[in-house]
């Protein structure tokens, strides 16, 4: 599709820098069945959702993975890791900001105690290899705990605050490797949860560990040209039998965010139609207008940013035309926006077309 066709005029004051002061308080615009759209809130979504049907959340967990320090000129030296190499906690791949051009061999000392080494890169995603000496007997990820920031996206415009460390995670979240929110699973809280189940949802986790791709700006005219970044995911056995079990009694599958639905999708099982394998790996799955969805059949996700390939996947679910309107309606009522900002509800059609014989 053409990337111009991504793009809508937001006024910058609806750009919610600070989360809602209750989780499940947000605000959810409901795209209807038959063209109508509605204004809820996050904790209606049980009486929005058909009972019986699944909902799968992401229980990655991000990580204070922004550290800041000093060069031995005494420059400023900022690192955000991303991802281990291999598995070793002193290796990492990690975007690098510096005042001057990064140079390999560099050295800089950071909040905590820990010092770095840029080894290699960049690699095609902008990410440099770096090995870190953590403060002797500690750990890196200690260290991460006590000295590290949360990584807030760069249009909030702010400095994180000690409230971003637990507002900026989801209740969910227990796989650290993330380096921003799965922002749909914001608004959960535990009393939704009760409500959820008490209404005969049920819910299941799978893990997508969100990379700094996500804002990646895209820089092309037409989207099938744009490089897709890679994210790991993991669909653990529990979550597969929880959605075939879904499909046998002819239950929708919602995803919570654009994170699941491309775990989900990038799982989907081809000898079982609507079905996904227990799997893991990284996905570079680019979901546009026209893609055949195989595993979901909702979606409850934030306003995204224009020209962005989350918006592209969300077009793709409900079509462009719908989400347009809805996103005008969302303009003209006063909706938050982006990653604290509130939530937009596709629910899942009467009768799921994924539906597979028992």
């Amino acid at each position: 599709m053409r990337v111009a066709d991504l793009f809508y005029e937001l006024p910058p004051e609806l750009v919610a820098r600070y989360p809602a002061e209750r989780r499940d308080e947000s605000r959810m615009l409901v795209l209807g069945r038959e063209g109508e759209m509605r204004g809820r809130r996050v904790r209606d979504l049980a009486e929005e959702l058909p009972a019986g049907c699944l909902l799968v959340v992401n229980d990655t967990a991000v990580m204070p993975a922004r550290l800041l320090g000093q060069k031995a000129s005494g420059g400023r030296f900022e690192l955000l890791l991303v991802e281990r190499v291999d598995g070793d906690e002193l290796r990492w791949r990690a975007l690098v900001r510096t005042h001057k051009r990064v140079r390999l061999g560099q050295e800089a000392k950071l909040d905590g105690g820990l010092e770095v080494r840029v080894d290699a890169g960049p690699n095609d995603e902008g990410l440099f290899e770096v090995a870190l000496r953590p403060p002797p007997g500690r750990s890196v990820l200690e260290v991460l705990e006590e000295a590290g920031h949360m990584p807030l996206p760069p249009y909030l415009q702010r400095a994180d605050e000690p409230a971003d460390r637990e507002r900026y995670q989801t209740i969910f979240a227990s796989e650290p490797g993330a380096v921003a929110a799965p922002t749909a699973g914001l608004h959960f809280t535990p009393e939704l949860v009760q409500r959820l189940a008490e209404a005969g949802i049920a819910m299941t986790t799978v893990t997508l560990h969100v990379g700094p791709g996500t804002f990646k700006p895209v820089k092309v005219a037409e989207l099938d040209d744009h490089p897709m970044h890679g994210e790991r995911y993991a669909v653990p056995p529990e979550a597969a039998k929880a959605i075939a079990e879904a499909r046998r009694r002819g239950a929708p599958v919602v995803a919570v965010g654009t994170t699941v639905v491309r775990t989900l999708e990038s799982a989907a099982d081809p000898e079982a139609p609507g079905e996904v394998c227990a799997t893991s790996g990284e996905t570079h799955l680019l979901i546009q207008p026209g893609f055949r969805f195989q595993v979901v059949d909702g979606l409850l996700t934030n306003f995204h940013l224009p020209g962005s390939t989350l918006l592209a996947l969300v077009y793709a679910l409900a079509g462009p035309e719908r989400v347009r309107a809805a996103y005008a309606l969302a303009i003209r009522e006063r909706y938050r926006f982006y990653s604290y900002g509130d939530a937009m509800l596709i629910p899942p059609p009467d009768r799921p077309a994924r539906q597979v014989p028992a």
